[in-house]
């Protein structure tokens, strides 16, 4: 079992007066040869949106694409006919497919929106652009892991194209889960978004980032401070 660290602070940046961004992967004018992505997870950028901020029209394709607001609202609107404000706690999904175009902004005029954006290298290429949200604002997601998005759609989970998991768990201070071997998902990365967890003998903080690869025994996971993460299983 291999473990890979991310820190926070080691991330790459950009800073654009109504974008400040940090990068746990390789991305635009940004390239660290020793974080170039995570096996199919190849995005994991924490993005900062000052207020009527926000990236224009452009174009995606052949990228599984996930959003996640922490805190203000997101404005999307896409060439499926999409549009919507995504508020804090809540996920967005698109499968760019053979090619989609959206636009992203903050519509607050005084409030800033902090989120991450994820990508997924998918498991084949084209096929009809697709479309989800995933709600949670005024849910409680208590001392567990929920999972989200999956190949097969298991356990309510919404269809992505791609051999993975990704859930979205908390954890009150003292609690823990346990995240079990499983055959076809022998790698996993594990990103905090808020406050800090002990897991594989390291201590990560918020933003921190941790990836295991070949993972042979239950990793535990307990909450130093309460605190919410992503666990992504990622497929060989």
């Amino acid at each position: 079992m291999k473990i890979k660290l991310r820190p926070a602070h080691e991330r790459g940046k950009s800073e654009h007066g109504w974008l400040h961004a940090r990068f746990s992967f390789s991305f635009s004018n940004y390239f660290d040869p020793e974080h170039c992505g995570f096996h199919s997870l190849i995005v994991m950028n924490n993005d900062i949106i000052e207020p009527g901020g926000g990236f224009p029209t452009h174009p995606h394709s052949d990228a599984e694409i996930f959003t996640y607001v922490m805190r203000g609202k997101l404005e999307h609107q896409d060439s499926m006919g999409n549009g919507s404000v995504i508020e804090a706690g809540d996920l967005q999904y698109m499968s760019a497919g053979e090619g989609v175009r959206h636009s992203e902004f903050n519509p607050s005029t005084t409030e800033q929106t902090e989120l991450y954006q994820i990508w997924m290298r998918p498991n084949q290429t084209g096929g009809l652009p697709r479309y989800a949200e995933k709600r949670f604002s005024g849910h409680i997601l208590k001392n567990q892991a929920k999972l989200l998005f999956s190949e097969n759609g298991k356990n309510e989970s919404t269809q992505i194209r791609q051999s993975a998991e990704f859930s979205l768990a908390h954890l009150d201070k003292g609690m823990s889960l346990s995240l079990e071997t499983r055959t076809e998902f022998p790698h996993l990365w594990i990103q905090v978004i808020l406050g800090e967890i002990d897991t594989a003998n390291q201590k990560l903080g918020q933003a921190d980032g941790l990836g295991i690869e070949d993972q042979d025994t239950t990793v535990e996971i307990t909450a130093h401070q309460t605190a919410q993460f992503f666990i992504f299983r990622l497929g060989k």
